[in-house]
């Protein structure tokens, strides 16, 4: 795949806290796909997506989106974070109307009221949550928040949705919405989504393709498919059947 071609690409990308988090020699990430990023707690992979989303800068390396280089600051970077969505496991919400909340990145992108309108009804409908337009945010359970979370930040269309265990802590009915969700939104909009999830049957139900990360680095990369019962690596495949050690 030539950078042309991919949504996004690093290369390599470093970041380092007390000791390296992420080394990252090439990543590419193709339009209309779904990626499952998976692999154990400390891993690097909220890292990745925080890197991704231009809110932490790497230590050294290239982003490039649509192959060119990704500015670092300044009103390019602000620009170009417009047209990108990041939603992490803690939702958080105003405290105002379900409908406001799903509206405001619209508002904030100076959207007509109309267009407004036309976008956030059926979005609500879409993710079933158009009977509690009304109701404050605050007071929904924890599955209808993270969708409601979820609604907003595809409102504007982003061409990049990056998920940061979306459905953790949720009961299986609310899981099957928001997985639904994800692959319908995705289909829908040809829009490229990250997801990090430690649910490797997740991973295997929803994702085009996995990308297994370990102590900072991608250990394998491949479809759901292959990874899940062919892998190349011995790591890969003690971690998706649950017995890789840490």
């Amino acid at each position: 795949m030539t950078d042309q071609q991919a949504l996004v690409k690093l290369k390599g990308i470093r970041k380092k806290y007390d000791h390296e988090v992420l080394n990252i020699a090439s990543l590419a990430l193709k339009k209309g796909q779904i990626y499952g990023l998976i692999g154990p707690s400390g891993a690097g992979k909220s890292t990745l997506l925080r890197i991704i989303n231009l809110l932490t800068p790497p230590d050294s390396g290239s982003l490039y989106f649509h192959g060119i280089p990704a500015p670092l600051n300044g009103t390019a970077r602000l620009t170009l974070q417009r047209k990108m969505a990041l939603v992490f496991q803690k939702t958080l919400l105003f405290r105002d109307s379900v409908w406001n909340n799903v509206a405001y990145g619209l508002r904030a992108r100076n959207y007509s009221h109309k267009q407004i309108e036309l976008k956030v009804g059926p979005l609500l409908e879409q993710v079933g949550m158009e009977h509690l337009a009304h109701r404050r945010a605050d007071t929904l359970s924890g599955g209808e928040a993270q969708r409601v979370a979820i609604a907003r930040a595809v409102a504007f269309d982003p061409k990049l949705l990056l998920l940061d265990e979306p459905t953790a802590n949720l009961d299986p009915r609310n899981i099957e919405i928001i997985e639904n969700m994800i692959t319908g939104l995705s289909r829908e909009r040809h829009m490229t989504v990250v997801m990090v999830t430690h649910n490797v049957f997740q991973a295997r139900r929803i994702a085009d393709e996995v990308i297994f990360l370990d102590k900072g680095n991608i250990v394998e990369m491949g479809s759901a498919e292959k990874i899940f019962t062919n892998p190349d690596q011995e790591k890969t495949r003690l971690y998706v059947e649950g017995r890789m050690i840490y």
